[in-house]
């Protein structure tokens, strides 16, 4: 049974069925059968019970008339909110924050997801112990006569702080590996895929990757682990291309807090892609809650490029409709089909723009005698020009971090001809003219 209690104010009492509509999504992807709901418009949520008390009476009546087993709320309730509903309708109650905690569990593949997953869970479960214990409520005593159910639930507190401490220190462990990793990788160009979940980004990198073994699913939150591939953008260039999980409406805070490691991959990045839905009928809502969760990470200020996706998927008038709505509120964001055919060349030629500018243009006095350095320049770099000065080859081109860095290693003369070096610091001012 779903619950859902929009704001009187605004036009949130007209999203309610669209909201209604993802935690039935949310409710199949953890395994439950949606068998009826309930709205109401609320001025405030009820301090004890979030709805009003004659509304959770007429829940309690649909709960034994349509037989339900579990009742979900579109909002986070508080622990004594749950509680005293539970008592009232007679059946377990849980929140939408809960229901995704639950989802992520049984998707979470990698060490390291679960341990994200556990961690958000029991930092969740933390202040509603009291809540699980309540069938010892008659045995907890008083000063010199502690029952046991007082015992056992502070026993249980130390020991979830006990393993929230262990599973933090484990995710440090593990993000301290990612930066020796994006350390190794950082003269690569790298493009991170955000967005909200089921927009589409694992599709794009399979598509762009030519791997069929990229996981996609019709389903929400179907990928939680951030995945890398390098993808061939065209003229010899390649960037690293990384999907990380998705993003949703109202999502945890725990959670995202736990997965601060994973999205760690969007901060690194060079560009962002923020892919959205575009046949979703509200894709301007999930792409606000992006957004908004981005900036709460600290990547409002990343390079970002809005890719509207599933543009096979509308009609031609819709398709128009949509075009035009984008180029006034986004200009500059591209239309990309993750499975039309050719329905990412567009996004493919955009990152090869993005990387070339990202490299400058540089002159390079190379000795002819070094063929070793003449070969690395035209295997790694986009060779521009190249003339014959006396004994020494001047050559103009597009060069990574790395190379400028073997470059200067050998002593030869650089001269940024145009743009700005992103590893300029590294060039010393003799070797710049």
């Amino acid at each position: 049974m779903l619950v859902s209690a929009p704001s009187k104010r605004g036009n949130a009492r007209h999203q309610a069925d669209e909201h209604l509509d993802e935690l039935a999504r949310l409710a199949d992807t953890a395994g439950a059968v949606v068998v009826g709901t309930l709205i109401q418009a609320l001025d405030r949520p009820h301090p004890a019970t979030y709805l009003g008390s004659g509304k959770v009476e007429e829940l309690k009546l649909r709960i034994k008339e349509l037989g339900a087993t579990l009742v979900i709320f579109d909002d986070e309730l508080t622990p004594a909110q749950a509680k005293n509903v539970e008592v009232i309708v007679g059946t377990r109650v849980m929140d939408r924050a809960e229901l995704i905690l639950d989802i992520f569990a049984t998707r979470a593949r990698s060490s390291e997801a679960r341990m994200q997953v556990e961690l958000a869970q029991l930092q969740y479960l933390l202040p509603r112990l009291t809540r699980m214990w309540t069938h010892l409520e008659k045995m907890r005593g008083g000063i010199g006569m502690r029952g046991p159910g007082e015992t056992q639930l502070e026993t249980d507190r130390r020991l979830i702080q006990h393993r929230i401490r262990v599973l933090k220190e484990r995710l440090t462990d593990v993000e301290r590996a990612r930066e020796i990793q994006r350390e190794q990788r950082k003269s690569q160009y790298r493009v991170a895929l955000v967005g909200y979940t089921n927009a589409g980004k694992s599709s794009i990198l399979r598509q762009m990757a030519g791997d069929q073994q990229v996981f996609v699913e019709d389903r929400l939150f179907a990928t939680l682990d951030p995945l890398t591939r390098e993808v061939e953008v065209g003229d010899g260039y390649s960037v690293l291309l990384t999907d990380t999980v998705g993003f949703i409406r109202k999502l945890p805070h725990h959670l995202v807090a736990s997965f601060r490691a994973t999205l760690s991959e969007a901060r690194e990045a060079d560009l962002l892609l923020h892919v959205i839905d575009a046949s979703h009928a509200v894709w301007e809502e999930q792409r606000d809650v992006v957004d908004a969760v981005l900036a709460d990470l600290g990547l409002s200020d990343q390079p970002m490029l809005y890719i509207m996706n599933k543009m096979d998927a509308l009609p031609d008038e819709q398709a128009t409709a949509v075009r035009q709505r984008v180029a006034n509120i986004m200009p500059n964001s591209l239309f990309v089909s993750a499975l039309a055919e050719g329905g990412l060349d567009v996004l493919r030629t955009a990152l090869l723009d993005s990387l070339r500018n990202q490299r400058p243009i540089l002159e390079v006095r190379v000795p002819a005698a070094n063929g070793r350095l003449l070969a690395e320049i035209h295997r790694d770099g986009e060779v521009l020009d190249q003339q014959t000065d006396e004994d020494v080859i001047v050559i103009r081109a597009r060069l990574d971090e790395r190379t400028i860095g073997r470059i200067r290693q050998s002593g030869s003369r650089i001269r940024v001809v145009q743009g700005v070096a992103r590893g300029a610091e590294r060039l010393r001012p003799a070797d710049v003219h």
